[in-house]
């Protein structure tokens, strides 16, 4: 897709459903939930003020479930320091590559302690980590969000929950916790050992090459970007 540029919005994409929001992740290759130091780098820019939380519908909140469950896109809390974001796999590979090459990125003991739950289990949810590390609810998002922020660990599904006496839904969700590779890569005889929808994890270029490439891209999204907010963005 060519860039055609619109002040702030390099697709001119409108988002107003889980259709449109999923089109503008693949677009913007990874993109902040929330506003972030470049103006209309977010999903939340680009989608109207009166599209969320009305009475007809809850907007972003609710459509990044059917965004999640397409199976397209990776979701959970890898920019900014650990703040929500989507991003296409094979923009998610090449951020990954990055972030496992840093020191500060490495897990925690607690971090460990999570992974190796869900090695076994294949995936948990944030009762299950409060439960193996007999912490709150605060301190158990603290851990899954600092696995995420170093791209160890994604949210896998989201699921809408119906609470009262009547099931109503509003916004309520649970998400749960895996690992990158156990949603995008596959085993597979026509795709050699592994692959993600014809892309793979594995970038095939260095930590610093990856790093040159998403700053790149950032650039080319949005010319008048500083250095000094690109790297917040990343």
């Amino acid at each position: 897709m060519s860039i055609a540029h619109h002040k702030g919005n390099p697709f001119g994409i409108k988002v107003t459903d889980s259709e449109s929001m999923l089109e503008a992740i693949k677009a913007y290759g990874f993109i902040t939930f929330f506003e972030n130091p470049i103006p209309g780098y977010s999903i939340e820019e680009l989608t109207p003020p009166n599209m969320w939380f009305t009475d007809e519908n809850l907007g972003p909140w609710d459509w990044k479930v059917d965004v999640v469950q397409s199976g397209e896109i990776v979701y959970g809390k890898f920019l900014c320091g650990g703040k929500s974001a989507f991003a296409a796999p094979e923009w998610y590979a090449h951020i990954r590559n990055w972030k496992l090459s840093q020191e500060k990125y490495k897990p925690t003991a607690e971090g460990r302690k999570v992974l190796r739950l869900i090695e076994k289990e294949g995936s948990c949810v944030s009762r299950q980590v409060r439960e193996l590390l007999k912490v709150k609810k605060s301190k158990s998002d603290s851990v899954l969000a600092n696995l995420m922020n170093g791209t160890r660990l994604i949210i896998g599904d989201i699921q809408r929950v119906y609470k009262g006496p009547n099931l109503e839904y509003k916004g309520w969700q649970t998400a749960s916790y895996c690992t990158p590779e156990s949603i995008f890569e596959r085993p597979g005889e026509d795709f050699g050992p592994w692959h993600i929808g014809g892309c793979t994890l594995k970038c095939g270029c260095s930590p610093e090459e990856s790093y040159s490439k998403l700053r790149d891209h950032i650039k080319e999204l949005f010319p008048e970007a500083t250095e000094r907010q690109i790297t917040k963005i990343l």
